[in-house]
Order: C-alpha cells, then sequence, then structure tokens
C-alpha cells in the first residue's frame, strides 16, 4: 500500500512525499514503529518522521514526530549486522545522522526499501553537487517545529546548517587563496574533516547500503529475474523461461506449514509437539498465528511485546536435528507468519517480498485480512499467504469476499519495477492457510459432537462451510486441501480439551486450514496438535513435498548459447507484425462501480520478436479514458506467441457524473504500438445506465421517476437545468430531498438504529449492487440487502455527489468558522435549498442514532468522523488541519440544541 499519500496529506502546497517506507525505529533497546517519508521543496529535500497507526491511509493516522534536512552534513550508512546479513532476507538496519542529531531504523527487506533507500541517495548526492554553489536554506520546514516532537532539534539542525555551510564556504575560500597548488589535498583534509566523512559516506551508501541481490553463479533463478532492458535480453530471458525444462529438473523438499490461532494469549508451553512432530527436520517452515494480540494497542498500532514472545517460542520449538535461519517475518496486527529455512538452502533463496492487506472495518483495519510473502527458490517461484477471514457462521459469503479481496489487493513489487507487480495465483505454487473461519452448516452442536464422537468424519465434513463452497468453486478454485482426519480444532475452553461451556456454546468447526496449489505437490500428513492448549483452537499443520526446479549449469550453459546463437541468426531489419483477435468491442449495460471486461489476444506472426505498448493519441495525456484500462498496457511477445490483455471497464465517483449527465459517452480508441513496427487501433464503445450515484442532488431533486426509466436526453435536460438554475416553477418544481437518500435512510431508522457498528462494518459487494439497481430502477418498494449493505451504500452515495452536500464553494467559509457554532448554522442557512434540506435532513437521522448509542455504540466523535469529509468535502487534497477543522464543523450538528427541533419532523415515522 502506497502510505505517501498519508504523509502527503499532511504537507504544504508546493511540497512533495515522493516515497515512504514503514520502519522501525531503534534507540536504546526501544523499537517503535514509524512511517518515513522523502519530502521535496523544490531543489530540497528532508526526511519527515511520523508516529502512525497500523494502517496510515489518511493524514488522520499519522503524527509528525521528527524532521530531518538532507544538506551537505547528512548521512545515512548501513549498520546490519553480520549475523544479519547471512541471512537471505534479514531487515536491513540503517543509521541516519545530522550534525549530532541521529537515529537508528530497521527497514523491511524487499524492493521498495531499496528504492527509498536509492531516491535518499540520489537526493544527497544532488546537495553535494550543487555545493558550494548553492546552500540549502530549509526556510519552508520552521512552520513545522510547532508540530513536531523533534522541534527543537528541527530548529537546531536548520541554524546549523546555515552557521556551518557559511564557515566551510569561508574556509575554503581560504585554502584556496593559501593553498591553491593543493586544492586537490585539501579537499580530502578540508576544516573539520567533514567532507573526508562525506566521501567515505557517498562511496558507502552508493555501492554497499542498498542490497541489491546480485545473482550467485550457481543461482540462475536470480538472474532470470534480474530487471532486463532492451529487445535482445528480453527476448533471451523469454527464451530462457520458455526452454526451462531443457536446463532444470525436479527435485524434492519437504515443507512444514503450521497455522495456529493464538486468541491473544502468551505462549505457556512448548511449540516442540506442534513444530517437532515430523520424523526428520523438514527444509523449510512456515508459521501462521492469528490474534497474536487482541489488545486495542496492537488493533490501532504496529507494535506489540507478544511479537518477540511468539518468534522465541517458535525458534525453540522447531526441530532439533537442523538448523535454521530466518527469513522472513511479517505482521498485521494480529496475523503473523513466519519463514525458516534449513541453513544450507538460504543462498538459493532469491527476490523475496512481503505483503499485507486488512479486510477488517472499512476494509482497512488489519483485525482480518492476510500477510504473505512471495520467493523464489532456485527456478520455482512460490507464494504464502496466512489469512484471517471474517467470524460467525452466517458470513460465508463475507469470508468469500475476503478471500476474493486478499487475490485482488496482494500484489508484490518486482526487482524490475518497470514490470506490473505479481499477483498471488500467479506464482507457480501457492500455499494457503489461516484460521479461514469456515464452519459447519445445518446441524445442532449435539449432533456436531455426537459425529465427533463417533470419529464419523466424513459426514461431518460433508457440511462444512469450505468444502461447499469449493465444490461450487466460488473460492480456492485450483486449491486442493488433504483428507481431514482430525476432529474439529474449534472451539474449546482454553487450557483444556473441553468443548466451549460458555453461553454462546459454539458448534465446533475445521476453523483452521492448509491448502495448496500448483504442480509436484504431495502431502505427507495433515493433522492437529491436541497436546497444546494455550488457546481456543488447536493448531494445525501439514507436511508437504514439493518438486522445485533446479537448474543443472552444464544444460543451461548450453541452452544460452543455442538461444544466443539462434538470435544472431536472425534478422535485425525484419519489420514485427501482430494479428489481433478483434478491434471492436462493446460493453453491455455498464453500471456504476460494477466490473466489465473483454479481452483481446494479440499474436505475434511476424519473423522477429517484438514489445508493445498502448501509447496516448495526439494530445491526449494517457493512452484510454479514465473508465478504461488495458492490462498488461505494454509488453513482450517471442515470435509465435501471444498474449491476452483484459480490456476493463470500470465506472467510478469520478467519472460517473460526465455519463450519468451525457456530458461523455462510453467511446474510446485505443493505439497498440510495435516498437519498430506499425500502430494496430482498437474501438472500445458501451452503453452506460444512468445511476443516482454520481448524479447531482439539483438533479435528483427534478426527478420525479427513477433515473433509469427516464429518456435520456429528458436527463440531459435536467442536469442542464440544474447546472444552469433556471427552471420553470410550475412544470420544475423540485422534491425536498432526493427520494433515493429518503429510501436509504428510510430503512435505516426503520431497521438499523440499533445495529451495532452501524456504518462501521462493510456491506456485501453484491448487495450493494441489488441496493443500487432498486434505487435506479424502482423495481422494489424495499430495499434489499442487510443493514451493512444499506449503510454503506448512503456513505458510496455521499461519495460520489458530484458537488457534495455543502457544495464546494462554502468550504473555505466553513473551514473560516468552524469553531462557531452560530456562524456555522448561519451558512448551513443560505445553501441552495436542496442542499439544506439534504444536510437538515442526514443531520436529524445522524441524532436520532446517537440517541441510541448504548445499543448501537455510536458516538458524536465516531460519526462526525465518518460523514464530515463526505458532507464537507475538500475541491483540493485536504491537509491534516483542514481535516481537523472538517470534522469540528460537522461536531456542531450532532449536538442537539433546541433549533433542531423542527428538523427532527423531516425523520420518517
Amino acid at each position: 500500500m502506497d502510505q505517501s499519500v498519508a504523509i502527503q496529506e499532511t504537507l504544504a502546497k508546493g511540497e512533495d512525499c515522493t516515497i515512504a517506507v514503514e520502519c522501525v525505529s531503534l534507540l536504546n533497546d526501544v523499537r517503535e514503529s514509524k512511517l518515513i517519508g522523502l519530502v521535496q521543496q523544490n531543489n530540497e529535500h528532508a526526511l519527515f518522521v511520523y508516529s502512525h497507526r497500523r494502517m496510515a491511509i489518511t493524514g488522520d493516522d499519522v503524527r509528525l514526530d521528527e524532521i530531518i534536512p538532507i544538506s551537505y552534513d547528512f548521512s545515512v550508512v548501513e549498520v546490519s549486522s553480520p549475523d544479519e546479513l547471512a541471512v537471505v532476507g534479514a531487515d536491513t538496519r540503517v543509521r541516519v545522522t545530522f550534525f549530532e542529531e541521529e537515529l537508528e531504523l530497521k527497514l523491511t527487506f524487499g524492493s521498495h526499501t531499496r528504492l527509498f533507500l536509492s531516491e535518499v541517495n540520489r537526493a544527497w548526492s544532488d546537495v553535494c553537487e550543487q555545493y558550494p554553489k548553492e546552500e540549502p536554506k530549509f526556510d519552508w520546514l520552521t512552520k513545522y517545529q510547532k508540530l513536531s516532537k523533534g522541534a527543537r532539534s528541527l530548529r537546531k539542525s536548520i541554524g546549523a546548517t546555515t552557521v556551518k555551510m557559511s564557515r566551510m564556504k569561508k574556509s575554503e575560500r581560504a585554502h584556496a587563496a593559501d593553498n591553491s597548488g593543493h586544492k586537490k589535498e585539501d579537499e580530502r583534509t578540508r576544516g573539520d574533516g567533514v567532507h573526508e566523512s562525506q566521501e567515505r559516506v557517498k562511496s558507502e551508501v552508493r555501492d554497499d547500503l542498498i542490497r541489491n541481490s546480485q545473482p550467485i553463479l550457481a543461482n540462475k533463478s536470480q538472474m532470470l529475474g534480474m530487471p532486463q532492458f532492451g529487445l535482445r535480453d528480453n527476448l533471451i530471458k523469454c527464451e530462457l523461461l520458455k526452454n526451462e525444462d531443457a536446463y532444470t529438473y525436479i527435485k524434492n523438499y519437504s515443507f512444514f506449514l503450521g497455522t495456529y490461532n493464538v486468541n491473544g494469549q502468551n505462549p505457556k508451553e512448548s511449540l516442540s509437539p506442534w513444530l517437532a512432530s515430523t520424523a526428520t527436520p523438514p527444509d523449510f517452515y512456515l508459521v501462521g498465528f492469528q490474534e497474536l494480540d487482541l489488545s486495542k494497542e496492537a488493533f490501532l498500532f504496529n507494535d506489540t511485546p507478544k511479537e518477540p514472545e511468539w518468534m522465541l517460542a517458535v525458534y525453540k520449538g522447531l526441530h532439533p536435528d537442523a538448523k535454521y535461519a530466518l527469513v522472513k517475518l511479517v505482521r498485521l496486527v494480529g496475523i503473523m507468519l513466519l519463514f525458516y529455512v534449513k541453513a544450507e538452502h538460504a543462498a538459493h533463496i532469491s527476490e523475496m517480498e512481503a505483503e499485507t492487506v486488512g479486510t477488517g472495518v472499512m476494509g482497512r483495519m488489519g483485525n482480518k485480512g492476510a500477510v504473505a510473502i512471495r520467493f523464489q527458490f532456485h527456478n520455482s517461484d512460490i507464494c504464502v499467504v496466512n489469512s484471517h477471514l471474517a467470524a460467525h457462521t452466517e458470513e460465508f459469503e463475507r469470508r468469500n469476499q475476503d478471500f476474493k479481496d486478499i487475490c485482488r489487493r496482494i500484489q508484490f513489487r518486482q526487482d524490475d519495477l518497470t514490470l506490473p507487480p505479481l499477483a498471488i495465483m500467479k506464482h507457480n505454487v501457492v500455499l494457503w492457510l489461516g484460521d479461514l473461519n469456515y464452519r459447519i452448516s445445518d446441524l445442532e452442536v449435539d449432533h456436531v459432537k455426537d459425529l465427533i464422537a463417533k470419529k464419523d468424519f466424513e459426514t461431518l465434513y460433508n457440511h462444512d462451510q469450505l468444502k461447499r463452497q469449493m465444490d461450487e468453486e466460488v473460492v480456492f478454485v485450483g486449491f486442493t486441501e488433504g483428507e481431514i482426519d482430525f476432529q474439529p480444532t474449534y472451539k474449546y475452553d482454553t487450557g483444556s480439551d473441553q468443548w466451549d461451556t460458555s453461553e454462546k456454546c459454539r458448534v465446533p468447526a475445521w476453523c483452521d486450514r492448509i491448502l495448496w496449489r500448483g504442480k509436484n505437490i504431495k502431502q505427507l500428513h495433515y493433522q492437529s496438535h491436541m497436546t497444546l492448549k494455550t488457546s481456543d483452537h488447536k493448531p494445525v499443520s501439514s507436511l508437504l513435498e514439493i518438486g522445485i526446479k533446479v537448474v543443472n549449469e552444464e544444460s543451461y550453459k548450453r541452452t544460452f548459447e543455442e538461444i544466443v546463437r539462434h538470435i544472431d541468426r536472425m534478422e535485425n531489419d525484419c519489420i514485427p507484425s501482430v494479428s489481433l483477435s478483434e478491434r471492436e468491442f462493446f460493453f453491455q449495460d455498464v453500471k456504476f462501480m460494477q466490473h466489465q471486461a473483454k479481452t483481446v489476444s494479440v499474436y505475434n506472426d511476424g519473423q522477429v520478436p517484438c514489445q508493445f505498448e498502448f501509447i496516448p493519441k495526439l494530445d491526449e495525456p494517457t493512452y484510454c479514458k479514465p473508465w478504461l484500462t488495458a492490462n498488461p498496457a505494454k509488453g513482450f511477445l517471442a515470435q509465435g506467441t501471444s498474449v491476452d490483455i483484459d480490456l476493463e471497464v470500470f465506472v467510478n465517483r469520478s467519472t460517473a457524473p460526465e455519463l450519468n449527465s451525457g456530458q461523455q459517452q462510453l467511446e474510446d480508441i485505443l493505439v497498440l504500438h510495435l516498437e519498430r513496427g506499425k500502430d494496430y487501433f482498437i474501438s472500445v464503445t458501451g452503453n452506460y445506465l444512468p445511476s443516482c450515484f454520481g448524479s447531482s442532488l439539483s438533479t435528483l431533486c427534478l426527478l420525479r421517476e427513477p433515473i433509469q426509466d427516464m429518456p435520456l436526453e429528458t436527463i440531459r435536460e435536467l442536469s442542464m437545468k440544474s447546472n444552469s438554475q433556471v427552471s420553470n416553477p410550475e412544470t420544475d418544481k423540485p422534491q425536498d430531498i432526493p427520494k433515493e437518500i429518503w429510501m436509504m435512510v428510510d430503512h435505516l431508522f426503520r431497521y438499523a438504529k440499533k445495529q451495532e457498528e452501524l456504518f462501521q462494518q462493510p456491506g456485501l459487494r453484491g448487495e450493494f449492487e441489488e441496493i443500487r439497481d432498486c434505487l435506479d430502477t424502482g423495481s422494489l418498494d424495499t430495499l434489499p440487502g442487510s443493514n451493512h449493505s444499506v449503510a454503506e451504500a448512503l456513505l458510496l452515495f455521499l461519495d460520489a455527489l458530484p458537488d457534495p452536500v455543502i457544495p464546494f464553494s462554502f468550504y473555505p467559509q466553513c473551514l473560516d468558522c468552524c469553531s462557531d457554532s452560530s456562524r456555522c448554522r448561519q451558512i448551513i442557512s443560505v445553501l441552495p435549498q436542496c442542499h439544506k434540506n439534504v444536510f437538515n435532513y442526514l443531520i436529524a437521522f445522524l441524532q436520532e442514532l446517537l440517541k441510541h448509542s448504548a445499543h448501537n455504540r455510536l458516538d458524536v466523535s465516531i460519526l462526525a468522523s465518518i460523514f464530515a469529509g463526505l458532507l464537507l468535502r475538500s475541491p483540493t487534497k485536504q491537509d491534516l488541519t483542514e481535516k481537523r477543522k472538517v470534522k469540528e464543523f460537522v461536531q456542531h450538528f450532532l449536538v442537539q440544541t433546541p433549533s433542531d427541533r423542527d428538523i427532527d419532523e423531516k425523520l420518517p415515522e
């Protein structure tokens, strides 16, 4: 996830966060999670260090702690210990210094960290090249002194920069006048030795700091994964991959997979009965935990003291007959994945990356979600996912959606940053473990326990939700799970083997599962471990024997030389050409926020390989309209091969308004360009079904019928009238509020006033589509779907308004008077009538929800946080101060006053 967006929202105009990385600050043995961003203003750079919530999505999630200007006296060097350097995939420890200020950081291993460090190095190199002609002033940083915990050091640093640079400049002139014949030597030994140290640091930073995975001669998999440039290099790489069977052979390795939901407990017993349960030591350990820490602090922030405790317990529990190296640890709140490997295999691991995704509240919190790693072992790509999906028996559809969201949202960066990210399913082998939370359906608890007592697991398994969903090919398509011949692993009384005796008396279930996808995989065992009693779950393990593609050196060299000779024989002057399966595409009945895709196959029918790319048309900034994408948008085709390109149409809040009003149509021409070849043209058209989502309040108030029952020309005319504010009072009398808002609020008023986590728990995507269709067609008198889906639909509706409830033109005034309740109310009183009506109606509804806070657990702060940015949106990016003012403005109206009583009359009965 790009967390530079959160930092950007805290910056002033003209300042740009070019890249950000999550890290851990190491100070006096205290570990603290930080978010650090490289910020640029004109030609000056500084590192902004923030404390942050676990998922830093907006400026509200971060707090500025420290600013480190990148001047001539700045340095960054790697300080990883020899033991850390010996572990493939170990995190990178660096020390950042500026005068006497010093900061030690641990950065996650991977290409993003390497890119971040290279950008920092480039910024410092720019300073060195400009010196002494240009001296950085850092005047733009002074305004942050009050916001930053490190204001004192920042103020001192800025002052010291100016003084010291001035002294050094004078010293330089003196040396030049007195010792012109020894200029080079003087520069090396200047004054206080700063230049000497900087030259050393510059060399170290450029050569050693960024630990690129240089190819080991015996590891051709890394060579194949290295960034390649140019047609010839791409062809060699492609041909090597295509002829992989000629120089690789299959060798079996053992993978121990384990999953354990520890219910927020500390490790109280040895894990050896679980982790060392195999007769011989496995080659790999991939150990996943869920609910590592259930505290509020762990939910909101990154650090938890339980991480090192469980990490140590795992290390002590590994098989005693082998030596293991820790390759990677990745954690999202309570979801943690540990990757250990036999020391002798570490040299053959490359291209290690890790990603996390939250699927919990608002689709961002990490109480549910997944962590994943991907790596290359010899010549096989492997991806491992540890997930914790939605709970409760009836929520199997939500679990299905979580699985699909994880597959869609986890994207691994490649070493070659010009290549598109890798999805989970793009790997040779995918290993999936975790608390998947699928339950036993349609059986009473006593019947389930009776079947368990009889060890009739086959009958019980037929009622397993995951089995049913896989049989219907809804989730985990292409995955395999071994036969389950152990009793359910949930739910037990903690510290015992007794089934749940609490008031809820949960039905036993196989929540904890391990599945795999790929070729040459054989399961040797699949079992639970009943002796461990720390949690209300039992740990599960699976031992897999996986056939890995290993390179034969002689065969590889022979294949490589043959490919090069073949390329040399090819005529360089041949013109590339391709054939397309289709050149015209029509998308039928496109709807708001509903994805559609069609595929065009591109076949290289020429005599030479070719590189293709969709290019912008003349005077256009991008290759396609914003509602259209082509995936992949560029690539390489060897002779006689083909690629399927997905043409995807998706109308969102930014593109819906002009399509609803008829100002734009679904029409575009794509230009597919071949390097050294000709261009091919692809026509994309479609019909868009107008929606209330993305239509203006004033237009919707003029619509007497559902929007899709109105002729397109009528919608266009009404849209023009509403924009021009010219209407016939006899024929164009508007409704007080749009009927669509009334339907959603009426539904929530009647059925959801006491609903827990309203506006905080996401709904189902399929239910949202049903609600949208109901509002757009008027097909039903009552809205379908759950309360959470209707609530999310209301939020999406407000978010998609072209002009928000409080129009953009009033935004500056609202910020100016945000601390004065009476002035805030004055502004609302002069809003356009339909906007004023909607605002008052929604505020009255929210006030009504607050009357039931004992049941729904909502308060003024929660509702203001959710609705402020929807009712009072900024026409541009908001900074942190603006967001606080917006929230303060809305809060005035959520505290009911006598003047609000007339508003209550507008609520549904």
